[in-house]
């Protein structure tokens, strides 16, 4: 078998599949179906410093070769994660990473200053509504990008600090490099793109909140292109992610420049999604003569 173990930021998993966060919950579901200890890592359902109900239903819909969701960031808040989901994960011997998210700037910081030395790494989501910018994502203007990752990196003295993009943007090359002049010692990408169903019957949106967030196999090629600009725009790491649902999907985005993936919605259409792509990964290493999945990153030779 070949080395599927990657290190990021001092962090090693055991191998380079992660399951991304808001599909995965805290792991007790799978778990039920899995070791999940098989996997390479876990980001959490998105934590905020209090408990959230989330958005009105509808709040998922399905599109062609993708889903939407407008969930609204329902959690449990992070103090009662620390108390009731942080050991159960710390037993299952796997890379938690916490993802975080807030209304404030000042809320990120407060969340992240809890969770210095709980987790493994923490995952700044920067895609929720910032109240002081007027309503503007966090994610969406370098500015903001490189301030919320600063604000942060100085709350955190022993994690490393991923910092998840959003693709909505004008330049995704120069939102990494705002997130690494902020401190971010890894990005992540991409999260959701903002889209909408329509139910041509009654002329309205189905889902409640009129648009959601859009994930699936239909948008890996926005995301396997995005990964490869931003993974060469900036020298720390990336994962990446955004449709994937197969082992050869896994290694393109590592050819591409991520050093690890992270699967998502193909959790709920295969709930053995994550250990199923390790296993084809590892299979198309082994064909091919690879000793170590490192081998591949960055690879791609472009036309």
């Amino acid at each position: 078998m070949a080395d599927l173990s990657v290190e990021i930021c001092g962090v090693k998993f055991k191998n380079p599949v992660i399951a991304a966060s808001g599909t995965f919950g805290f792991g007790r579901e799978y778990d039920e179906l899995y070791d999940i200890s098989l996997i390479g890592g876990i980001s959490t359902k998105g934590l905020t410093l209090e408990p959230r109900s989330g958005n009105p239903v509808p709040r998922i819909a399905e599109g062609s070769s993708v889903i939407l969701n407008a969930v609204g960031l329902q959690n449990p808040g992070v103090d009662h994660f620390i108390k009731y989901d942080l050991d159960f994960l710390k037993s299952k011997n796997t890379v938690i990473i916490a993802n975080v998210a807030g209304r404030t700037l000042e809320d990120y910081q407060d969340i992240c200053a809890k969770l210095d030395g709980l987790v493994d790494m923490i995952e700044l989501n920067i895609s929720c509504p910032n109240v002081r910018a007027g309503g503007m994502a966090l994610g969406i203007k370098p500015a903001n990008v490189e301030e919320v990752t600063s604000l942060c990196k100085a709350k955190l003295n022993k994690t490393p600090l991923i910092v998840k993009l959003s693709p909505n943007v004008e330049s995704i090359a120069v939102n990494a490099q705002a997130a690494q002049r902020g401190g971010a010692d890894c990005i992540s990408l991409i999260n959701t793109l903002t889209g909408m169903v329509v139910d041509i019957e009654k002329r309205r949106p189905v889902i409640a909140n009129n648009t959601g967030g859009v994930s699936g196999a239909g948008i890996m090629p926005i995301a396997l292109r995005m990964v490869y600009e931003a993974s060469h725009a900036v020298n720390i790491p990336v994962i990446g992610m955004g449709g994937i649902t197969s082992g050869s999907d896994a290694i393109a985005f590592m050819m591409a420049g991520a050093k690890a993936v992270q699967v998502g919605t193909a959790n709920f259409t295969d709930a053995y999604a994550i250990p199923r792509i390790a296993g084809e990964i590892n299979g198309w290493l082994d064909s091919h003569g690879i000793n170590s999945v490192n081998e591949i990153v960055d690879t791609l030779q472009m036309n």
